[in-house]
């Protein structure tokens, strides 16, 4: 095992998502997460298992043109056949009629197996206001 080498694997694979985001190619997105992931996503429910390629495709249509994804302060830890990235990212396009640009908080856990890297959980969070509001804070940048 190269620790360079499995880093170099780790960022191409980000960077396939960022490019499959872009491109809205749901099955290159589907195929970093490993069939039993675990999704925290941004999307109700609150949680769900496994793949889901049919909701990526949907959510992929209902944006006019590409969905540009960045990160910031990203850290990546790695240790043996386990990795994780966290990290703020900002998903940003054009979608129902209106500009999107929003800040989340992002927690990956990566697994290698069989000789490649698959996110095997995936935490996206927005804060909300503690004013009694209960609104998602969506409005904040880095």
């Amino acid at each position: 095992m190269n620790p360079n080498e499995d880093r170099a694997q780790i960022e191409a694979l980000f960077r396939n998502l960022v490019r499959a985001h872009a491109e809205h190619d749901a099955d290159a997105i589907v195929e970093a997460y490993a069939e039993d992931a675990i999704v925290y996503s941004l999307a109700p429910p609150l949680g769900r298992r496994g793949r889901d390629r049919e909701g990526v495709a949907g959510w992929l249509q209902s944006w006019e043109g590409p969905v540009l994804l960045d990160a910031r302060d990203t850290e990546l830890e790695m240790s043996g056949e386990l990795a994780f990235m966290s990290g703020l990212s900002r998903m940003r396009g054009h979608q129902a009629g209106q500009d999107r640009d929003i800040w989340y908080r992002s927690t990956v856990c990566l697994r290698k197996q069989e000789g490649r890297w698959f996110i095997v959980c995936d935490h996206a969070s927005v804060p909300f206001y503690m004013d009694g509001s209960w609104r998602a804070a969506v409005d904040l940048e880095p």
